[in-house]
């Protein structure tokens, strides 16, 4: 237990203290020590108002009038130096949590993209499912969490500090009743045994809470992904009338939200019960412990009243714990997660470049695969031990009946594909293009999603609207500064076209094309090929595809078959320029 507590405390220390000397380091810690300084300011304005708390009781109990009216004023001022004490902690604590939530969203953001590790995350999500939601909801509950609770502890610490001193002191002695026995200070020890007994209960009673939010997390997250997909995926599940079954999948996803939560909601009930008796409770427990020494005239009406806020201080700060307990259950489930995340990442990292598939520069511009073996991640081979040479100048077409490894090749081209072994030597990534299946078009103006991954504005609008209407796309022409989430915008083969247009903006050495026109007509298609050959002479394309029509584009054939490509000139095949 003691080492698992040890470690969870390493992994949070790793997660948070990354910031506290980074290159915002000094604005932090100047915000965090100014955070500081008004949290114990406001310990001390207790304990003046502590003091009040005697004096404007006893005068009411003298019937003083002048000393009355004076402490009215005098709590005024108090009241108005707090609240604005309160206040700007309150601004200046929010400013350093927005500060440190973006410097971990950006740390976390790059770790997810770099090294592609956000793509085999996907393709094993054990231990890490909706990354997107551990970056854009747990960072801002663990920055919000850390920063409430550590204040917290500290202002508890600091007000147990300086309010048990004045509770030893006003509570005096207790003599046991039939004894010789004299405790001194005997509020103190009520307050420490009150609050041990009730940190033992909540401990006992509230200990499932984290398990439970770390699960009601992870239920809201999958609910939350259900709903986007149907919004991505409207029109083919409204041609599927697919409604009745998404809405089944959808109820099922809210069932474990629902189930879950009536769990916590039942967890907490129980916690709940208790931390409002206890609180209650520690209302009248220093009135009753306190109340012989007043009606025996040892302490005046203000010193009852001294001895009750002192308690009550020193209660709650003994108490943090128990008042804290849900909050530090949220916490805990958040830092889970996010510790799974990081160590997932970290996993990756160190795994980057030393297993899988090798990808090493190529010489003289050529693609050459040695000793390339690919395999599922269930560990089923597709292609074992691969020889084999792609020259400048020579199309290639790669066949093969579907489901047999084609697309995994098209992967491991490019480089993303971890599962395998051997090496690939290629030209640097500057010089080759990868159009997928189904092209990715980001949300924003046409004219990113056609020049994307470059800037927006890397071409010339002229450029742009020629590579428009060569692709059959004029209608887009004056569209180009138009926002819109394109890829339900446009239909599969405008997407395919949209992709072929960017493909001779961005001219490549190599071209690699994963079933890139498998959504338009033969006729177009063989079109678009011929565009490529006219607009792209220096460019090589490995192609993916089925139709025979465009055979005459490749010099050769790769067909996979029994673990390896077999390789067979094209006749016939128009000549590419090298």
């Amino acid at each position: 237990m003691t080492q698992n507590v040890g470690q969870f405390l390493r992994d949070v220390r790793a997660l948070a203290a990354p910031y506290w000397s980074s290159e915002e380091r000094w604005a932090a810690r100047g915000l965090a020590a100014v955070v500081i300084a008004l949290s114990l300011g406001r310990v001390g304005l207790l304990v003046a108002l502590n003091r009040w708390y005697q004096e404007f009781y006893d005068a009411l109990q003298q019937l003083d009038r002048t000393a009355f009216w004076r402490l009215i004023g005098y709590f005024a001022a108090l009241a108005t130096v707090y609240i604005a004490v309160a206040v700007y902690q309150l601004y200046l604590q929010q400013m350093l949590q927005i500060r440190w939530r973006r410097w971990l969203t950006e740390q976390h953001i790059d770790d997810w993209l770099a090294n592609r590790a956000y793509y085999r995350l996907s393709l094993d999500e054990s231990g890490t499912d909706n990354p997107d939601q551990r970056i854009a909801e747990d960072l801002r509950i663990f920055v919000d969490g850390s920063l409430d609770l550590s204040l917290g502890l500290l202002s508890s610490v600091v007000t147990l500090a300086s309010f048990v001193g004045i509770l030893w002191t006003v509570s005096g002695s207790w003599a046991v009743p039939g004894t010789s026995l004299s405790i001194p200070g005997y509020m103190v020890w009520a307050a420490i045994l009150y609050a041990i007994l009730g940190t033992w209960l909540t401990q006992r009673v509230g200990r499932p809470l984290a398990r439970l939010n770390f699960l009601q997390q992870r239920y809201e997250a999958n609910f939350r992904f259900g709903l986007v997909r149907v919004r991505e995926s409207s029109e083919a599940i409204a041609l599927y009338r697919g409604e009745r079954a998404e809405s089944h999948r959808l109820a099922d996803h809210f069932a474990s939200v629902w189930s879950n939560w009536w769990e916590i909601m039942r967890r907490r009930k129980k916690l709940g019960s208790l931390t409002a008796g206890y609180e209650q409770a520690a209302t009248l427990f220093p009135f009753i412990v306190a109340a012989p020494r007043f009606f025996a005239k040892e302490i005046q009406l203000g010193g009852l009243m001294q001895i009750s806020n002192a308690f009550g201080r020193v209660q709650d700060a003994l108490s943090w714990f128990v008042s804290a307990y849900v909050g530090i259950a949220e916490w805990k489930a958040t830092v889970d997660r996010l510790i799974s995340f990081r160590r997932a990442i970290i996993a990756l990292r160190a795994q980057a470049g030393l297993d899988g598939i090798q990808v090493a520069p190529g010489a003289d511009g050529e693609v050459v695969l040695r000793g390339l073996s690919l395999s599922l991640p269930g560990g089923e081979t597709l292609l074992r031990d691969v020889e084999e040479k792609l020259v400048p100048g020579e199309p290639v077409l790669v066949t093969g009946p579907s489901g047999c490894g084609k697309s995994t090749l098209f992967r491991a081209l490019a480089g993303i594909w971890p599962f395998g072994s051997g090496t690939i030597e290629r030209p640097d990534a500057s010089r080759c293009l990868f159009l997928p299946q189904k092209p990715y078009l980001p949300i924003g103006s046409l004219r990113a999603a056609i020049a994307y991954p470059s800037a927006a504005d890397a071409f010339a609008d002229d450029a742009v609207r020629a590579r428009l209407r060569a692709c059959d796309l004029a209608q887009l022409e004056g569209r180009l500064d138009e926002v819109d989430h394109w890829e339900q915008r446009l239909s599969p083969g405008e997407h395919q076209r949209l992709a072929l247009a960017r493909a001779l903006l961005h001219a490549p050495s190599w071209l690699f094309l994963d079933e890139a026109s498998s959504a338009l007509d033969a006729e177009t298609e063989t079109t678009l090929y011929a565009l490529l050959e006219q607009e792209l002479p220096q460019t090589t394309w490995i192609s993916i595809g089925h139709r025979v029509s465009i055979e005459r584009f490749h010099r050769r054939r790769l067909a996979f078959g029994r673990g390896g490509l077999d390789s067979k000139s094209l006749a016939g095949a128009v000549s590419v320029p090298a």
